[in-house]
Formats: C-alpha cells, structure tokens, sequence
C-alpha cells in the first residue's frame, strides 16, 4: 500500500496560488501509474497526497527559495 507526498509551492497556478485541480490530478494519475508500471503497486491502494507550501517557507542551498532564485539568476 504505498503512500506518496507530493510538496509544491503555492505559487504559478493559473491563480498564482499553485497548481490547479486538473494538475494535481495529472500528479495523482501519474506517480499512480508509475507505482503501478515500475512496481506493481495496486492502484486502488496507491495513496498520494499533494501538499502546497507558502513560498516564504521553502528553502534551497540554506536561504529562503525567493532570495536563492535572485543569486542564481
């Protein structure tokens, strides 16, 4: 019964409040059917959960990811 959790920042939707309903279920179908394909995982039994994180709480390489994408420009 595998158990998968997706984390996105809340940012880029059609909104720019982070994916819309019909890309979280391109997610689901698709970490699905890659469980199912590689592993031979169930799909009835195949869990995913997508979490969206406010920008201000992600990170990369030690700063906040808003500050980090500026160096890295």
């Amino acid at each position: 019964m595998p158990y998968v959790n997706i984390k996105v920042t809340r940012e880029g939707g059609p909104d720019g409040t982070g994916p819309s309903a019909d890309q979280k279920a391109q997610l689901i179908i698709g970490v699905t059917d890659l469980l199912h394909n590689v592993l031979g995982k169930n799909p009835a039994t195949t869990f995913v959960v997508i979490n969206e994180v406010p920008l201000e709480d992600w990170g990369v390489g030690g700063l906040p990811v808003q500050e980090y994408r500026k160096q890295t420009l």
